[in-house]
């Protein structure tokens, strides 16, 4: 950009023909001829002031660069670096270049004089660096803030299984270098890297691409769904002359998920017009953020050869776009003549575009942010001082250094109503657009914005994206594509790495036992909370069923009704022996001992309702221990009534000593001191470690056991240890007394009554051991009223059926000759 003066310079020129042009680039001239005319028109920015312009072209060709570089420091109409005449045409500024390699060659010339240099193109973070260019502004943001972007799209669409293609240059190489580690980092796997030709835009033999047939034909037939291309416009064109030259090798058709980078932009050469564009239908681009000025539209419409007069680049855009010849002479072959009234509005969008695309708009910010600079030069000079001719002469005379403080500081509102600044690095401060390429069989094509990187936003946040407003290739039926290594697992699976594959192929194994996986690809089965358990599918956690013993199932109403059951048959036996108290089948082997055992059996039948119904902290204090005192109760009553036919038999031997231990104070000692040993140990354990209401969440799968915790469990078990030793007792002493002479076969039936008690309890406990939950505390009830009606039974029913059923033997007499029959 030329200093300023007193009236545009909108002049340009090229010095080499061109055999092939990009022609949507033209815009790019345009953009920064639009510029000028909202600067120089505008009375408050830089009043009385025009800038000026002058435009070469580099063809992208460091040689070309470097000589078009030395034009800019020379005269006008002289290649002299360092020499100038012209007073008014001092440069100031520079605008360019389009890629990474052109900015380069540009920025190391203009670093030495200091001149500003604003880059509208790509620009990668290491050439940018500001420590080896501190004299260049970058319009494009920094390259990273697109690999953040990318990798965010790629979490977002799931996609894992990715393939890469990049430039054949240094750049190519510092993109493979930057994004492969970050892709592995991120769970993300590269199926294949493949680098496109650095084709240039003059005449190519074709040779860059044949040797890459045989590379190409290996790769296009691949499982990764989703291509990431990095590289510029001439990477583009190298592209589609590969994908052109598909067909002709056999390569099968391209289907594919396109994610470009900012670089690229949809442009062809006149040549590639009637190319197919099909293959990039539903391409995804995370592209320069762009906006339309008000005017501009309105403008290109308004642009021919007539009206461009100067344009050293019109004839040439004209003739190639529009396929006419703008004078006889250069008409060739069939050519016709240009009317020079054809409007850019009827070419297809692959070749120019009536809309600003990002390029075009980051030079149209560029001229802006020089223009502003210097505005506010014009500000500071000027400020409280009249405006004299001599002052507009030195302002005539700033010098490029001078503009680089106001550059960096500079922050100003476009006429698209965007905010232009700059960064410390300087680099501008703006996030990009998500584009999505639509094509149509006309050969034209339309960007939609469907999402926005803010690299700003939060962590996580960057990528917004309207998924509703994505059109995919026409092969995925408008659904979102895959590009996994293998089918993604689905819920109650989880991922198994396959050996000797990369991480982002495996295998799915299903979740172990109580765990589950709610997503699909999960890492690890997760395991449910203790009050949840896995469903059957191991897909989500569900609560889990409070299980105990309760009244309103079968086996608990089972339970229940046999514990009444035998609880009022306790109770009519105990009734019928009140009734006959005073008949000698009663008072036989001490009546007491007969009415504490019935009692204490009709308690133990009682208890067992204890252990039914959801537990709570008082029947878990009194289930265990009350069931322990009572039964101690009843089978000391048992070991009372067996030492009582021992001591009666010896009794009756004439001399015998034990007269005068036999009596009612022997048998209630007996059962007072048995019982109080087994309430003893009771009561240090409910003082030292006491049963408690306890939930079981882990024996068994779906269900939370309420159940008691019997606090201390050598408490518990000396309890039933202590029993176990009363009975043990009980059935010795009447095993060996089941032969002695005495009323009503008694000791037999003890005898009998202790073998089904003992073996009630030697099976309970192994059983008791062996299950868990309700079921744990339906063998314990079962086997206490087992061994409770196995005592009832043994020894009360020959009695009751001699009482109802054959009063007549109950009787002194019949009692007397049934001794004696024993003793004979």
């Amino acid at each position: 950009m030329a200093p300023p003066g007193p009236k545009p310079m909108r002049a340009g020129s090229s010095s080499v023909e061109e055999t092939r042009s990009v022609l949507k680039n033209y815009q790019h001239n345009l953009a920064l001829v639009f510029a000028l005319k909202e600067i120089n028109g505008d009375p408050n920015l830089l009043p009385n002031i025009s800038l000026g312009f002058r435009i070469f072209n580099s063809y992208f060709d460091a040689k070309m660069t470097s000589k078009t570089t030395l034009s800019l420091l020379s005269s006008k109409h002289q290649f002299l670096p360092n020499f100038k005449c012209e007073a008014l045409n001092t440069l100031i500024a520079v605008i360019g270049g389009l890629t990474s390699q052109i900015s380069a060659h540009i920025g190391t010339r203009l670093s030495m004089y200091k001149i500003p240099q604003l880059t509208y193109g790509s620009f990668s973070p290491v050439q940018g660096n500001q420590l080896l260019i501190p004299s260049m502004y970058q319009m494009v943001p920094n390259e990273a803030t697109q690999y953040m972007g990318v990798i965010r799209l790629f979490h977002h669409f799931r996609w894992t299984w990715i393939a890469l293609f990049a430039q054949e240059d240094d750049s190519g190489d510092r993109f493979m270098e930057v994004l492969v580690p970050m892709l592995s980092e991120n769970d993300i796997c590269v199926d294949f890297t493949a680098r496109l030709p650095a084709q240039k835009y003059v005449a190519n033999d074709g040779n860059d691409f044949l040797r890459h047939e045989e590379f190409f034909a290996t790769y296009f037939d691949n499982k990764a769904n989703v291509w990431f291309v990095y590289g510029e416009d001439s990477s583009m064109l190298s592209l589609r002359i590969v994908l052109l030259l598909g067909p002709f090798f056999s390569y099968p058709p391209v289907h594919k998920v396109w994610i470009v980078t900012c670089h690229w932009d949809f442009a062809s050469v006149a040549g590639q017009r009637l190319w197919d564009i099909e293959t990039f239908h539903g391409a995804l681009s995370i592209a320069v953020h762009s906006n339309q000025p008000p005017g501009f539209n309105r403008f290109l419409q308004s642009v021919s050869p007539s009206s461009a007069k100067g344009d050293g680049f019109i004839q040439d855009f004209w003739e190639q776009a529009f396929r006419c010849a703008l004078k006889l002479s250069t008409i060739q072959g069939d050519k016709e003549m240009c009317t020079g009234e054809e409007k850019l509005e009827s070419l297809p969008g692959i070749l120019f575009e009536m809309s600003m695309t990002g390029h075009s708009y980051n030079v149209y910010n560029a001229v802006h942010a020089v223009a502003h600079s210097l505005h506010a030069i014009y500000v500071s000079t000027f400020k409280h001082r009249s405006m004299g001719k001599w002052r507009i002469l030195e302002f005539y005379n700033v010098q490029p250094w001078q503009l680089h403080h106001f550059l960096r500081n500079i922050k100003f509102n476009n006429t698209a109503g965007d905010t232009v600044c700059f960064d410390e690095n300087g680099e501008l401060n703006v996030g990009f657009d998500v584009t999505n390429w639509v094509t149509f069989p006309n050969g034209s094509f339309a960007r939609v914005k469907v999402g926005r990187l803010d690299p700003q936003a939060p962590p996580g946040n960057e990528l917004t994206l309207h998924d509703d407003q994505i059109v995919w290739h026409r092969t995925f039926n408008q659904l979102v594509p895959l590009s996994v290594c293998n089918e993604r697992c689905p819920p109650g699976y989880s991922k198994k790495k396959k050996e000797g594959e990369k991480f982002c192929c495996y295998d799915c194994a299903p979740c172990p036992e109580g765990t589950i996986a709610q997503d699909e690809d999960m890492v690890a089965c997760m395991k449910c909370p203790q009050d949840q358990h896995a469903n059957n599918k191991k897909k989500e956690c569900i609560s889990k069923v409070f299980s105990f013993l309760s009244y309103k199932e079968i086996l608990g109403i089972a339970l229940a009704l046999l514990s009444i059951f035998f609880s009022v048959i306790t109770a009519l036996v105990l009734g019928i022996f009140i009734k006959n108290q005073e008949t000698p089948i009663v008072k036989a082997n001490n009546r007491s001992l007969t009415y504490i055992l019935l009692i204490s059996l009709l308690l133990c039948f009682l208890c067992s309702l204890l252990f039914i119904g959801k537990p709570s902290q008082l029947t878990c204090l009194l289930r265990q221990t009350a069931f322990g005192i009572v039964f101690s109760v009843a089978l000391s009553s048992v070991l009372a009534k067996t030492i009582t036919v021992v001591l009666a038999f010896m009794a009756t031997k004439p001399g015998s000593r034990i007269r005068r231990w036999f009596g009612n104070r022997m048998a209630t000692s007996v059962v007072l001191f048995c019982s109080s040993i087994q309430a003893g140990i009771c009561t240090l354990w409910l003082s030292t470690s006491p049963p408690f209401h306890d939930m079981d969440t882990h024996s068994i799968a779906g269900e939370i056991i309420l159940q008691c915790n019997e606090g201390s469990a050598t408490m518990f078990y000396s309890v039933l240890g202590y029993m176990g030793l009363l009975a043990t007792a009980s059935f010795t002493v009447a095993f060996f007394a089941r032969k002695l002479p005495d009323s009503f076969n008694e000791a037999k039936f003890l005898t009998f009554s202790m073998l089904v008690f003992c073996s009630v309890w030697v099976s309970f406990l192994p059983t008791y051991l062996s299950t868990k939950g309700k079921f744990m505390v339906a063998v314990e009830i079962f086997s206490i009223l087992a061994s409770s009606a196995g005592l009832l039974g043994c020894i009360f029913t020959p009695k009751c059926y001699i009482i109802v059923l054959r009063p007549e033997l109950n009787t002194r007499d019949q009692l007397i000759r049934r001794t004696l029959f024993s003793l004979s």
